[in-house]
């Protein structure tokens, strides 16, 4: 469960009363970028709002179960679906804000070097270490990783050795402490640390195209959520989504 939900059931009462700010639930990948736009667009909403990161596969879980959010910012169009097709977001309001690329990291100081490819040899590369992937059947990050190396021929060879984690922040983790020596993860995640570097990017028509939507919520209660989610399309936040190595899909909306 994600801490801002645990925080908001404490609270207590119904949703009017758990809720003093805007609630976003946002995909983990987002937390270096979304925090910077989040302190930028505190003058133009009038609050900074409580963010709670996870996977977006968890947190839509928990807007189903009744979990107090305004807004979801989901790291791929199939969890925002999910909600959309039970009638939790608000349709109207649903903007395919953010792209994204994975890539293959390692340990800042590893020698590791590898070409990324039709068959090329993941498994060697690895060396009987493991492979650090968000869950590969429900996480956003981990579905496209694993279709990737299906579509190059060397999922087989490695699916043994994977190590899943509940969502890509953990497993940047994983390759950042060590534990792992190769891991798969966003462009932005590796941008984000500086104890792991960039071994190759996964070439785009091998995996769905990486879209993160956005979108308010049926059950929304801040009154200020319209306007946190026009600030997110403001120049100002994409000035502070691409400084991260995100692309902005969504148009700049005038302030």
């Amino acid at each position: 469960m994600a801490a801002g939900f645990a925080a908001l059931l404490l609270a207590g009462g119904s949703g009017a009363l758990a809720q003093e700010k805007v609630t976003v639930f946002a995909a983990a990948s987002l937390k270096n970028a979304l925090d910077a736009v989040n302190a930028a667009c505190e003058a133009e909403v009038g609050e900074q709002a409580t963010i709670s990161y996870a996977a977006s596969s968890a947190l839509a879980k928990q807007i189903e179960e009744g979990a107090p959010a305004d807004i979801f910012m989901s790291a791929d169009l199939d969890w925002m679906k999910y909600l959309s097709d039970k009638s939790l977001i608000k349709a109207d309001t649903e903007t395919k804000l953010l792209g994204n690329s994975i890539v293959l990291i390692a340990p800042a100081d590893s020698a590791a070097s590898l070409e990324i490819g039709p068959n090329f040899d993941l498994a060697g590369a690895l060396g009987g270490g493991k492979l650090a992937m968000a869950n590969v059947e429900s996480v956003p990050a981990g579905k496209y990783g694993k279709a990737s190396l299906e579509a190059l021929g060397v999922w087989s060879s490695v699916e043994g050795n994977v190590a899943q984690a509940e969502n890509v922040r953990a497993a940047l983790a994983l390759v950042s402490t060590g534990e792992a020596p190769l891991g798969i993860v966003y462009k932005t995640d590796a941008a984000a640390d500086p104890k792991v570097k960039i071994i190759g990017t996964f070439p785009e028509g091998t995996h769905p195209p990486i879209i993160y939507p956005v979108a308010q919520t049926a059950d929304s209660k801040d009154a200020e959520t319209p306007a946190f989610l026009k600030c997110l399309q403001t120049a100002k936040a994409k000035d502070l989504f691409e400084a991260q190595g995100f692309t902005v899909l969504a148009p700049v909306a005038s302030n």
